[in-house]
């Protein structure tokens, strides 16, 4: 019920404020990204068909955002996030950003409320693709692409950039508050236009930090990314390690890392190939076996400015101990002996 409450305010504001982007088009912005495809899933558990093997449409995300600027300096915005999964038929409406921004330099701009996060935004920009996947931190649940708390990010000039977080640890679904705040932050160095090299970390409680839930351990993350992009070609890697991801309140410690390898090129006007490889363990403390193997390959037509379609195949298996159980925690998301294979179209569709 509050749920639907939420949204309708939501709708409600966003439309107030449409109309007054008609009325003062310089100071309010209204835009759009929509994620979107028509897929076959073949699924199992262990041989064992889930019931989320199928053909189907999902609406994975669609975005609406409204920016307005009171100044060269202070501006606010609101991005809504909504999304549909033919494999549980649910329905989701709720706030990914909401923040007020100060943009006091190119090297100083400062953001209070739900904004993106260093990391993964950041490796989004850089792959492209993300309307057909997650990159490798955000799908395997190990970190936020937004959260409650406080930012500040910047040029420094020299091809520098930076951006630094102090958050809740929730997530941007979960603005609950915790004994302790996280951090999480990213350096850039662009020696040259269109090639990059990164690193940054994670470190905090995750949000579960509570008065009356005690924590044993601290979720740490380290990143890595080198890439380079052109209109011909683009290509990079990224590397994670994570202490304890999924042991913040138990009294195991454990370890995880992975590595993400993607390129496409343009074969033509308005045709890309493309293709990624994940490959990740997610226990290796624990349960070595606990491993990760993704790719994906497919080719992207340009529809028309601000529409993309992509024919792609995905390919994923997970292995681990059947055995695992509480009160050894495992990764968000992860299933023990499942494969996957996906194929269909896949589209974004932004104003």
């Amino acid at each position: 019920m509050r749920r639907n409450i939420l949204a309708a305010a939501l709708l409600a504001a966003i439309g107030s404020m449409s109309v007054n982007a008609h009325a003062d088009a310089g100071d309010t912005t209204v835009g759009g990204k929509m994620y979107v495809d028509f897929t076959n899933l073949d699924q199992s558990d262990s041989g064992v068909k889930t019931d989320a093997s199928g053909t189907g449409l999902d609406v994975k995300r669609f975005y609406l955002s409204v920016t307005h600027k009171f100044d060269d300096i202070w501006s606010v915005n609101l991005t809504t996030d909504f999304n549909y999964s033919s494999s549980d038929g649910e329905t989701q409406l709720f706030v990914k950003k909401a923040y007020v921004q100060g943009k006091f330099d190119k090297a100083f701009v400062f953001r209070a409320g739900s904004a993106d996060m260093p990391w993964i935004p950041f490796a989004e920009h850089w792959y492209g693709y993300r309307y057909v996947e997650n990159t490798i931190i955000d799908r395997l649940h190990y970190g936020n692409s937004a959260d409650w708390g406080l930012n500040l990010n910047g040029d420094a000039g020299g091809g520098l950039g930076y951006s630094v977080s102090v958050v809740n640890g929730g997530g941007y679904k979960h603005p609950n508050r915790s004994k302790d705040v996280d951090f999480e932050g990213r350096v850039g160095w662009s020696p040259t236009p269109g090639l990059i090299f990164a690193v940054g970390g994670y470190s905090g409680k995750l949000g579960k930090d509570l008065q009356t839930v005690p924590t044993t351990h601290s979720a740490d993350r380290f990143d890595a990314l080198a890439a380079y992009a052109s209109k011909s070609f683009r290509v990079c890697v990224e590397y994670f390690s994570a202490n304890n991801w999924s042991n913040v309140t138990t009294s195991y410690k454990d370890k995880a890392d992975g590595y993400s390898v993607w390129g496409s090129v343009a074969v033509a006007d308005g045709i890309d190939i493309f293709a990624r490889y994940d490959d990740s363990k997610l226990s290796k403390d624990i349960d070595p076996r606990s491993k990760d193997k993704y790719y994906n390959v497919g080719v992207q037509f340009q529809v028309t400015k601000g529409f993309q379609l992509a024919a792609v195949y995905k390919h994923e298996q997970q292995d681990g101990n059947v055995l695992l159980s509480s009160p050894i925690s495992i990764p968000i998301g992860f299933h023990p002996n499942r494969k996957s294979d996906e194929i269909g179209v896949w589209g974004q569709i932004a104003f």
